[in-house]
C-alpha cells in the first residue's frame, strides 16, 4: 500500500520501507515522527486530506543536500556582482508504517519542520467554534384596546390683536422737513421731539446734542431744519 504526504511544502509518494529526503524537521536520529497531511492513502483520495490518516516514519539523520551557486550581477555604471552557494537542510528518514485510519490515537509526535508545526497539526490545536445558539422568540404582545379617541376641545376664540396706539393728535408730520424721512421721525419720536415747534426752539447746544444723538454729524444745519421748522409751524 502507498500513499501521498505533504511536508514542507512538497508532495511524496511513499511506500513503507522507504527511505526519502524531506526538508528539516525538528527531530533528532532516531526519533519517530509522523505525518498528517495524507492527500491519498491506497484507493483514497482526501478532499484535500484523508481523515484520520498517516504516515510513520524513523529519523535517520540530519543531513545538507548539495551545494547550489547563485551568481548574480547588476549592469549599471557601479557594476556589482555576486556568488553565493546554499546547501539545504534536510532530514532523511525511512517510512516505517501507513495508517489508513487511527493516526489521531496513535500517540507518535508530528512531524514538525524546522520553519515550525504543520498546517494538520495546526488545524487539530485550533480550538472549534461553538455553533452560535438559535435566537429565542419573543412571545407575541397582547394587543391592547385601542384607544377612545378624545373629544374634540372648541377652539377658544382668538382675541383680537391690540391696535396700535393712535399717533398723538398734536403731532405734526416732521416729514414735510426737507431730509427727514420715516426712520429720522421714529428716532425724533423716541426723543421726545413730535412738532416743528420744538424743533424750532432748539439753541446750538440742542442742536450739537441732537447731531450726537442722531449721528448726523452738522445734517441739521446743513438743510436748515430750524428755518423750515419755523415756517412749518406758522402754517
Amino acid at each position: 500500500m502507498f500513499a501521498v504526504l505533504k511536508t514542507g511544502g512538497k508532495q511524496y509518494k511513499v511506500a513503507s520501507g522507504d527511505v526519502l529526503r524531506v526538508e528539516k524537521l525538528d527531530a533528532a536520529a532516531g526519533d519517530k515522527v509522523q505525518f498528517n497531511e495524507i492527500l491519498m492513502v491506497g484507493n483514497k483520495v482526501g478532499a484535500p486530506l484523508v481523515d484520520d490518516a498517516g504516515v510513520q516514519a524513523e529519523v535517520i539523520d540530519q543531513i545538507k543536500g548539495v551545494k547550489t551557486i547563485n551568481f548574480v550581477k547588476r549592469r549599471r555604471k557601479h557594476s556589482s556582482k555576486r556568488t553565493k552557494g546554499h546547501r539545504q537542510q534536510l532530514t532523511l528518514l525511512k517510512v516505517t508504517e501507513i495508517l489508513e485510519k487511527g493516526a489521531g490515537k496513535s500517540g507518535v509526535k508530528a512531524a514538525i519542520n524546522g520553519a515550525g508545526v504543520s498546517v494538520a497539526a495546526l488545524d487539530a490545536a485550533a480550538p472549534k467554534k461553538a455553533a452560535p445558539k438559535p435566537a429565542k422568540k419573543a412571545a407575541p404582545k397582547a394587543e391592547k384596546p385601542a384607544a377612545k379617541p378624545a373629544a374634540k376641545k372648541e377652539a377658544a376664540p382668538k382675541k383680537a390683536a391690540p391696535k396700535k396706539a393712535a399717533a398723538k393728535s398734536d403731532a405734526d408730520d416732521l416729514t414735510q422737513i426737507s431730509g427727514v424721512g420715516p426712520v429720522i421721525v421714529k428716532k425724533l419720536h423716541d426723543l421726545g421731539v413730535t412738532t416743528f415747534a420744538q424743533i424750532a426752539a432748539w439753541s446750538k447746544d440742542d442742536i450739537a446734542a441732537m447731531d450726537e444723538k442722531l449721528n448726523f454729524k452738522g445734517r441739521i444745519e446743513r438743510d436748515d431744519w430750524l428755518k423750515q421748522a419755523k415756517k412749518l409751524a406758522k402754517g
